[in-house]
């Protein structure tokens, strides 16, 4: 069965520049450059309240109708407002069904690792990574099950086991999580001072006391 890919609705805009991209966003409309190697760049816009519903599904590759023709695009980079964190701008660049692609692809860990249980603590290093595929094999994300990850141990990229439609490009040597003792904040002990007992000499190069500068101030 073929994969059924999120159906995208796409504008094609004819005004650029910001004055107009201003616009389109006040009207709940975000603006979108579609690119393809050879191809010339068509500025597009999408509805806000539709491509946050797709965002929302996880799907990064979508089917969208552009002059007449079934094309497939993926979600490449979305630009965010600094200040309020609103979506200003996506970039979504064409791909064809019987092209391996490129994409980097979330990594989730599943169970409790042997070593939690013993004291220890988890240490992912590695969110997400890159591969390479056929975009009907993309997945959503890859599981780890970190359920036998003993204490003082680690998995590493190369430990990863993936179909063989998927071809890992991340480095092997990477490590993507790890379990160890937490470490305990070592306190510092203050400075003992030394305390003389009466008519105790102070070593030679201590400090003198305030009554020995005086009475060498007498003599």
């Amino acid at each position: 069965m073929a994969q059924q890919y999120e159906q995208l609705t796409l504008t094609e805009r004819k005004e650029k520049g910001g004055r107009s991209s201003r616009i389109l966003r006040k009207n709940g409309i975000i603006p979108a450059n579609y690119y393809y190697k050879g191809e010339e760049n068509i500025n597009l816009s999408v509805i806000e309240l539709e491509f946050l519903k797709s965002l929302r599904s996880g799907h990064r590759i979508f089917e969208v109708n552009l002059k007449g023709s079934t094309q497939y695009v993926m979600l490449k980079e979305i630009q965010y407002h600094p200040v309020t964190d609103d979506i200003v701008h996506i970039d979504l660049m064409r791909i064809r069904r019987d092209e391996k692609m490129t994409i980097s692809v979330p990594l989730v860990l599943e169970g409790t690792a042997t070593g939690v249980k013993e004291g220890g603590v988890m240490m992912q290093n590695l969110n997400a990574i890159e591969i390479s595929c056929l975009p009907a094999d993309v997945p959503e994300q890859l599981a780890i099950d970190v359920s036998e990850l003993e204490l003082n141990a680690s998995l590493n990229v190369e430990d990863l086991e993936v179909s063989e439609e998927l071809e890992v490009l991340t480095s092997d040597e990477l490590t993507i999580v790890s379990c160890q003792l937490p470490k305990e904040e070592v306190e510092e002990e203050p400075e003992e001072e030394i305390e003389l007992e009466e008519g105790e000499e102070p070593e030679e190069g201590a400090d003198k006391t305030d009554s020995d500068e005086e009475n060498s101030e007498e003599s």
